[in-house]
């Protein structure tokens, strides 16, 4: 199948991806500075296969600046959604995330052409159920909208604008050139914003080192690539959305490694996500029936 590939590389990205707010609650680094070293360490093992290789192609200057933009997007979705975890709960933080599918298909209704299909509306609208099921009803009576409820939304936002930028841009610029760029791009930025907010840039722990390291090559190198690269080949809204199957593999990584309780009501909650993402992938129009003229 054409679309094989795309597709297995993003189940494997989200796979690596959904280790990520375990790491982060671990809260063995402060989640500003764990966000810039998973940039950073990223880049600088990414800079000198670029030097060497010469697989790094600087594209024309519009995409140049749509890389780095991105680079900006991603850093900051990060960087937000770091403190939500740490702030909050790891589930409030990945709820509020998660609805950046909404985010994507509304702004590629908006201003995107083609327009977002009949079946990725009921798709989105299933998962999102699937995902208020997985929580529970009664967590949307006890929510608090601090800071870390604030800076969950906004990293659903972020991750829907990186989204919408990167397809864009990965149309005209390879993968691997646009990981160097926007890696470099987010390495600057987040590391200016810890200085200027007097992060601490050492001091960490054994754990706390190999934790940094874990999320620079699993959660960004390797997630990253292989996600850019099925952006590159399937459309942003049904790539989005499929991401929601990572709160599912989180919960199931807790379960098996931190001992964290599944109820049946996070399994039917689970399987209804995953039914929407699925949804999503079926081209037939699943409300209306093509008529066929004698």
């Amino acid at each position: 199948m054409q679309n094989a590939k795309p597709r297995l590389a993003l189940a494997i990205g989200i796979l690596c991806i959904s280790i990520f707010p375990i790491l982060v609650k671990l809260e063995l680094t402060p989640g500003l500075i764990s966000a810039f070293y998973r940039m950073a360490f990223a880049f600088a093992i990414l800079l000198p296969i670029a030097l060497f290789s010469g697989k790094f192609k600087l594209p024309p200057l519009r995409y140049l600046l749509l890389a780095l933009l991105c680079g900006v997007l991603f850093g900051s979705d990060v960087a937000v959604w770091n403190i939500a975890i740490q702030e909050s709960s790891a589930t409030q933080a990945s709820l509020l995330t998660n609805l950046s599918p909404v985010w994507v298909g509304i702004a590629s209704f908006l201003f995107l052409s083609p327009k977002p299909k009949t079946n990725f509306w009921i798709g989105t609208v299933v998962a999102v159920l699937g995902m208020v099921t997985f929580v529970g009803f009664h967590f949307f009576t006890a929510l608090d909208f601090d800071r870390a409820f604030i800076f969950a939304v906004l990293s659903g936002i972020f991750y829907a604008a990186y989204m919408l930028v990167s397809k864009n841009t990965l149309a005209q610029v390879n993968v691997f050139s646009f990981m160097i760029l926007s890696l470099f791009a987010s390495s600057i930025y987040l590391g200016i914003i810890c200085l200027w907010t007097n992060e601490p840039f050492t001091g960490f722990s054994t754990a706390g080192w190999g934790v940094l390291g874990i999320q620079a090559v699993v959660c960004q190198l390797a997630a990253w690539f292989l996600i850019s690269y099925a952006t590159q080949h399937m459309k942003a809204t049904r790539v989005s959305l499929s991401l929601l199957g990572q709160a599912v593999l989180t919960a199931l990584i807790a379960y098996l490694f931190l001992d964290e309780h599944i109820s049946i009501q996070m399994v039917i909650g689970g399987i209804i996500l995953l039914l929407g993402i699925r949804i999503t992938f079926i081209e037939k129009n699943l409300l209306f029936k093509q008529t066929l003229n004698n």
